[in-house]
């Protein structure tokens, strides 16, 4: 149970609990800025956890699996709310969603399927980060806040290079699925022919 309630995975529920409340702002309360400030909040708090489980050895195996997948669901939900608020870039969007789709997917399915489970690398990693920050950045520019055009030039400075890069990662990661789809069909056969 210890390594189920750790601080991270905690902190990664928590994250999942804010998706209604970003749905909210955006759609119920039509304040962009709003979402877009508990956005990038949540964007930050990736870090965190990631932070406090390495620093205080609170790594756990539901935490290597929830924290990405909130990574995931808060894009795609956030993504999507954002393409259907008509809130900048819809084609940005649309091309961040489509890595989202095809990558997750494909690591879903290879999962499914007796995939080895793998770490994201670093670049992946920066990926996120700067996508994470990005989006809320150009949620602003579409706000009505003072210094959005401020914060829309800074976000494309994150964007294109947040974009390039994770679909670079995407495509980096293909032979390590291959690899450990392979490695965990064989792990998965050894055993039943030991049983």
């Amino acid at each position: 149970m210890s390594r189920i309630l750790t601080i991270p995975n905690v902190i990664s529920f928590i994250r999942l609990a804010c998706i209604p409340i970003f749905l909210y702002l955006l759609f119920g309360r039509h304040n962009r800025a709003g979402a877009a400030w508990l956005l990038g909040s949540l964007g930050a708090t990736d870090w965190i956890d990631g932070y406090i489980a390495r620093r205080f050895n609170q790594i756990s195996e539901l935490g290597k699996i929830l924290d990405p997948t909130a990574d995931r669901l808060m894009f795609i939900v956030a993504l999507g709310a954002l393409i259907i608020n008509h809130a900048g870039p819809g084609w940005f969007y649309w091309l961040v969603l489509i890595r989202e789709f095809l990558f997750g997917g494909t690591v879903l399915i290879a999962t499914l399927a007796g995939m080895k489970r793998f770490d994201v690398t670093r670049w992946g990693k920066l990926a996120t980060f700067l996508l994470m920050f990005a989006i809320p950045g150009l949620l602003i520019g579409s706000s009505e806040l003072g210094l959005r055009t401020a914060f829309e030039i800074a976000a494309w400075i994150l964007a294109v290079p947040g974009l390039i890069i994770s679909y670079g990662t995407a495509i980096a990661y293909i032979p390590v699925v291959r690899k450990n789809l392979r490695e965990g069909r064989e792990e998965r056969a050894n055993r039943a022919a030991e049983a």
